[in-house]
């Protein structure tokens, strides 16, 4: 019978393992979502930092928001801010629930929860752009 180890290289220095890097922001925000019985909630938040595919953002006040629910994200218009949330320039940016932080202890909200923005990466939409052009262009050299 043969044996397999695994050798852990570099064990010291963390992996960089983000598909986009994150900015660190304090910019002021707001969540809306719909509950289970399809009322409208709001809830203040602070925007802690925000990626092209993500965000994380600390809850000020509101009803706690269960794992999984689908929120709009809308940063206040700050212009010392406009750099960082050139994604959330547009309003309201649709995201998921993905993580859900501990309940604090007076108020029993969560305080943190992180998100991922349903929207496409920049990059992504060029090379599916780019696949497009050299997809027509191909079909263009056959039929001809």
């Amino acid at each position: 019978m043969e044996s397999r180890f695994r050798i852990a290289q570099n064990a010291g220095t963390p992996v960089e393992q983000r598909v986009a890097a994150r900015r660190r922001v304090g910019c002021p925000g707001r969540l809306v979502w719909k509950d289970a019985r399809s009322a409208t909630r709001f809830a203040s938040v602070l925007i802690r930092d925000v990626s092209e595919t993500g965000a994380y953002v600390e809850c000020l006040n509101g009803t706690p928001i269960p794992l999984y629910r689908l929120v709009f994200l809308q940063a206040d218009r700050n212009p010392q801010h406009q750099d960082e949330l050139s994604l959330l320039r547009q309003g309201k940016v649709l995201a998921a629930v993905y993580r859900v932080d501990a309940s604090g202890p007076a108020s029993g909200v969560p305080q943190g929860y992180g998100l991922r923005l349903l929207v496409e990466p920049r990059r992504a939409v060029a090379s599916r752009s780019q696949f497009n052009r050299d997809s027509a262009a191909g079909a263009a050299r056959v039929s001809a």
